[in-house]
């Protein structure tokens, strides 16, 4: 049987993933996204606004215009949050954003400017029910995600309420869990810190964040390749932690340079080329899943 979470099911297959940010907001734009090749689609929170009446319109859209033709209920949708994790305060006094994102059925949440696993590790207790235990005391604290949301994002996924609380947990941490927990490492501050966080039990993936990266190292303009070699030494250090710490590295790649990406340890991949590169890298890999 086919997972809720189709980036999750793919990742745990071997497969690298391929996402998109969610090209609109509300019911309609939900609607028409359900049909939508990529595995994930990122929704930005960080520099959108906060709307959780338009994010919870636009999961019900996705289930209204699905399934996917992979079988799928809805694409997987990862969140970008508008907080950021500079220290474990500072995730503690906003975990409502957590607790509400995750009511409205989403499939993961991706933390920026990840700064020290102390904040790492208080983003994932924030995303866990507390009876759900793999790495409690091993790395984690209990869970703090409390009772009041599983109804609604329960019905978005399609599962009963129980079987939501069971596996709404991070994967890999939990085999069964359906949660995908992202870090940006996107800044000098958190790029010093990348092993320890990196470390942190139930995170999924991880990227470097090129455009903050490139401004904390004093390139105002250097979202795009060519990097100069700061950069480059940055991005090289998180994917060794990233690799080191079983973590999927996020990256960009084109069709020029997907197949290598690929080959480095890129795992989840984004870009301008979209499709055209993710169809290069699903021949490449021998992907039959369809979009």
């Amino acid at each position: 049987m086919a997972r809720v979470n189709r980036a999750v099911e793919l990742l745990a297959q071997g497969q690298p993933i391929y996402y998109a940010a969610a090209a609109g907001r509300g019911y309609d734009a939900g609607k028409e996204a359900a049909q939508s090749w990529p595995d994930y689609l990122n929704y930005d929170m960080e520099h959108h606004p906060y709307d959780i009446a338009e994010l919870r319109a636009f999961m019900q859209g996705l289930v209204d215009g699905g399934p996917t033709r992979s079988g799928h209920r809805t694409p997987a949708v990862i969140v970008t949050l508008p907080m950021d994790g500079t220290g474990e305060a500072a995730i503690r006094a906003n975990s409502w954003i957590v607790k509400q994102v995750l009511a409205c059925g989403v499939h993961g949440l991706l933390l920026v400017h990840a700064e020290s696993p102390d904040a790492v590790r208080a983003f994932v207790e924030c995303a866990r029910y507390p009876f759900n235990g793999a790495g409690v005391g091993d790395g984690l604290g209990e869970g703090r995600r409390g009772s009041g949301g599983q109804e609604h994002a329960a019905a978005i996924w399609g599962v009963p309420v129980r079987e939501y609380l069971d596996v709404a947990d991070p994967w890999p941490l939990n085999p069964r869990g359906e949660l995908m927990l992202g870090l940006k490492i996107e800044n000098k501050r958190a790029l010093a810190a990348c092993e320890e966080s990196l470390a942190v039990p139930g995170i999924a993936f991880a990227e470097w964040g090129p455009g903050d990266m490139g401004m904390s190292l004093g390139y105002p303009d250097n979202h795009d390749a060519p990097y100069p070699e700061p950069m480059l030494q940055a991005r090289a250090r998180v994917l060794a932690a990233c690799r080191a710490n079983g973590v999927a590295f996020l990256s960009t790649v084109t069709t020029e340079d997907v197949v290598e990406r690929i080959a480095e340890g890129v795992r989840v991949c984004a870009g301008r080329d979209g499709r055209a590169a993710a169809e290069i890298g699903r021949k490449h890999t021998g992907r039959t899943l369809p979009w």
